[in-house]
């Protein structure tokens, strides 16, 4: 996988992905556009509700919705990395099952999701999750 970063002006940059799709960035604490840490939390969020989404379906549950909720803590001097990120899955179906909702939240972020498991080398991961 490749990617490229452009600065435009200010602190604000354009990133490329190999896909073919662009966003912009904001490093001046997403004042115009989301910043860089915003990005990391956003791609665990929609990294993790992939596999909670796609475990459910597998397992036969018939979900409707899914939301990720995330919410981080952070160092208070630089590098100010995540030390803790919760991600609360609200889900929606029909008759889901809750031992089902426990595993596919619980296995994304310790076996599947990518993002979830990188970040996970050196901060605090935590899960939480909802019917409504």
């Amino acid at each position: 996988m490749q990617a490229e970063v452009k600065w435009i002006e200010e602190f604000k940059f354009l990133g490329h992905s190999q896909s073919g799709h662009s966003i912009v960035m904001d490093g001046n604490g997403g004042a115009t556009a989301p910043s860089p840490m915003e990005m990391v939390l956003m791609a665990a969020g929609g990294c993790s509700s992939v596999d909670v989404v796609d475990g459910l379906k597998e397992a036969g549950q018939k979900v409707t919705e899914c939301t990720a909720k995330l919410n981080t803590e952070r160092r208070e001097t630089a590098p100010r990395i995540f030390t803790k990120v919760n991600i609360h899955f609200v889900v929606s179906g029909d008759n889901l099952d809750e031992e089902i909702v426990e595993r596919v939240a619980a296995d994304s972020l310790q076996k599947y999701c990518s993002v979830c498991l990188m970040l996970g080398e050196g901060v605090e991961m935590t899960h939480s999750w909802e019917i409504v």
